[in-house]
């Protein structure tokens, strides 16, 4: 067993413990990518439920026999979704946090329809409007939100970002948190493992941590 991994967990479970009064509500998704089962099969069986990947073939690779024998686990899809990828990332995720864009919006109601399975979304933001990050203008997210939800029919429950990387984190977060209850949603995706505990400040419900949980990645 992998006690680093549970240990690091545990830490930062602590950590929301003794930090915030709504600690029975935000969720560690532990970020999976590049790590195999050898690291992640600890957490499932300590009851640790969510798990991110950025990639749905890697993610189709590892979670479909884990799932399989972990029914309870949930599986987030974190990083950009290509259209051409949505259909497989329906049928493998039960939430993803980067939806933020129609076409993207029109293939994933499609393929809801098409399937059967209702997935719980979040509208990716790019706070910095940043070329190289995925994400939705915040001049245009409330035009883009009621699309998804009154027009494609999608549930969205919260909005996520990856805060540009430029010292102030904390006015992003506050941006996010003030937009996330003007949409009068519930959910907030924010907080990785450098800048968490602000994020926890900031009411995230949602913290997408990796490498303080796994280690490092190579």
């Amino acid at each position: 067993m992998n006690t680093n991994v549970i240990n690091n967990f545990l830490s930062i479970r602590e950590y929301i413990k003794k930090n915030c009064l709504d600690n029975e509500i935000i969720k560690i998704i532990a970020v999976s990518k590049t790590f195999g089962e050898e690291k992640i099969l600890p957490l499932l069986k300590n009851g640790n439920i969510h798990f991110g990947e950025n990639k749905v073939q890697e993610a189709e690779v590892k979670w479909i026999s884990l799932k399989q024998r972990f029914p309870n686990a949930r599986l987030h899809m974190i990083g950009r979704l290509q259209s051409n990828k949505a259909k497989k990332a329906i049928q493998l995720f039960d939430f993803i946090h980067s939806l933020d864009n129609q076409k993207l919006a029109d293939v994933l109601s499609n393929l809801e329809n098409n399937n059967g399975k209702r997935i719980k979304y979040f509208i990716q933001v790019n706070l910095g409007s940043e070329d190289q990050k995925a994400g939705i203008q915040a001049n245009v997210l409330d035009d883009f939100y009621t699309y998804c939800v009154k027009e494609k029919k999608l549930d969205v429950i919260g909005l996520m970002a990856i805060p540009p990387n430029d010292g102030n984190q904390e006015i992003h977060f506050k941006y996010l948190r003030d937009a996330t209850l003007s949409l009068g949603l519930k959910e907030l995706s924010m907080g990785m493992s450098g800048d968490y505990k602000i994020a926890i400040k900031y009411k995230s419900t949602f913290l997408r941590i990796g490498s303080s949980i796994f280690g490092n990645r190579t």
